[in-house]
């Protein structure tokens, strides 16, 4: 007889959930879940209350479908992942399970973790298997043909795109299995230290895996416009599923098998859903890298040349940029949208963060961290290459030189100013044509209850372009 415990972590559904899918499979005498709750540790890795609201709402879904199945789920806490190990050891123990299933996680302190459950469950001679859940195709499966991880993009994708179809085996939802005299754990609504977000916010991402199947199933229908909408902040233009996604409540699988399913299994890169695919890809590049080069994860520079450049602390600049007052409209807007939704649409994630990392030279690290204690759909590996990115101190990373124009940006992507007029109401009575306009826009609000340039553009741009020139 054997006794299955899947621990779940940042995959909070039943459908296609590669851990709880073998350990059914391996299952003679039931099946137990588990969730750790670890809120010290969240603290420490900047995770959003709005976040955290959004995953205790998922594990009370995830808790209904399990209890579907017979599989109680068990919560318990830790004060630090260095807990983990013994807790979940002891659990497995108390529920006679001699097999532990859980998905891997890439992250250096995640896999440090993790690495001392399966030592420690080897010694009391247990069984651990690990699966690889929250990638599309595994990090290491892909590799140059020396052997080492990719650091760009194009030459990754090319072989990804070669192997994605041996990588879509969907698994359906598990049967029900057999009934244990185990009750689940009641899960709280809140947890100390992380404030319960309004109505509002919450009811704007409903929670449960039908939730996430319903928001796919409303983008497949306009998936194909997305090559151009998805610049458009003003449009609902875009899935909507990356909070799915870094929680788990979708797969990536799921994602890519439903789109290709739709193609009759092929895919052009520039239609909508070729591109949207490729946002996928991406994200499997990240944890790619993250896991090639542990040291993005640990607050350092893929280029480590960077790491000599000169960043500036000003406190006053980054509240500004904090705060949505740098009195540049396109910027501004996007902040106001992330302090006030939990989310931000990707082409102002970028205007936003090269803005603070170019014109201000303020220490991307500081808007890394910022960006993940507000997201709702924070992750590290896609938080950590995209400020990366846009600050020009990681792999494929736009070149320095290369520095947004707000008022540019705005024009192309926001020419009405709908969005921007959206968020910055005071700013209604000015007219397009001087909203994307430096100089005019600048006498156009003034005497408007609308903050002056924090910075000069030029001053700004020439001033992160002799930082970065210094460093050769």
């Amino acid at each position: 007889m054997s006794r299955s415990l899947v621990w779940f972590r940042r995959d909070l559904r039943v459908a296609d959930q590669s851990a709880l899918h073998h350990a059914c499979q391996n299952a003679t005498d039931g099946v137990v879940g588990v969730y750790v709750l670890t809120p010290a540790q969240w603290k420490e890795h900047h995770d959003s209350a709005l976040k955290v609201d959004f995953w205790l709402r998922n594990l009370k879904a995830l808790s209904q479908e399990l209890k579907g199945l017979n599989i109680p789920l068990v919560i318990i806490s830790a004060k630090s992942f260095a807990e983990c190990p013994q807790a979940i050891l002891k659990l497995a123990q108390q529920h006679g399970c001699d097999t532990l299933f859980a998905n891997y996680e890439y992250e250096v302190n995640e896999r440090k973790r993790d690495a001392a459950t399966r030592a420690l469950f080897a010694e009391s001679q247990l069984t651990t298997r690990f699966f690889h859940d929250r990638v599309v195709v595994p990090p290491a499966d892909i590799a140059t043909k020396d052997g080492r991880f990719y650091s760009v993009y194009t030459p990754y994708r090319r072989v990804w795109d070669s192997l994605v179809h041996d990588y879509l085996n969907v698994h359906p939802a598990p049967s029900a299995q057999k009934p244990l005299k185990i009750s689940g754990d009641v899960i709280p609504d809140q947890i100390d230290g992380f404030a319960m977000p309004s109505p509002e916010l919450s009811d704007a991402w409903p929670a449960g895996e039908s939730a996430a199947a319903a928001r796919l199933e409303a983008f497949s229908s306009i998936i194909e416009t997305y090559d151009h909408d998805r610049d458009i902040p003003s449009l609902e233009g875009t899935s909507k599923l990356s909070a799915y996604l870094a929680a788990g409540v979708i797969s990536p699988r799921q994602c890519v098998a439903q789109i290709l399913a739709a193609n009759h299994q092929e895919l052009k890169k520039d239609s909508g859903s070729g591109v949207w695919v490729s946002e996928l890809t991406w994200r499997d590049f990240y944890t790619h890298v993250m896991c090639g080069f542990p040291r993005v994860s640990k607050d350092r520079p893929f280029k480590e040349k960077t790491e000599q450049l000169q960043w500036r602390t000003d406190a006053s600049d980054f509240e500004a940029w904090k705060t949505g007052n740098t009195g540049y409209p396109i910027v501004d807007a996007g902040m106001r949208q992330l302090n006030q939704t939990g989310w931000m649409h990707n082409r102002l994630r970028m205007v936003t963060a090269m803005f603070l990392t170019k014109n201000l030279l303020i220490d991307w690290r500081w808007g890394e961290r910022y960006f993940m204690q507000q997201l709702i759909d924070g992750d590290l590996a896609a938080n950590n290459g995209g400020w990366q990115w846009s600050a020009s101190t990681g792999t494929d990373a736009v070149p320095y030189f290369r520095i947004f124009n707000p008022f540019s940006q705005s024009k192309r992507f926001d020419p009405n100013g709908d969005f921007i007029k959206s968020y910055c109401p005071e700013l209604q009575s000015v007219p397009a044509t001087q909203l994307h306009d430096v100089g005019k826009f600048a006498k156009a609000s003034a005497g408007l209850a609308y903050p002056a340039y924090c910075v000069d553009y030029k001053s700004g741009r020439d001033r992160a372009l002799e930082a970065f020139k210094s460093l050769k």
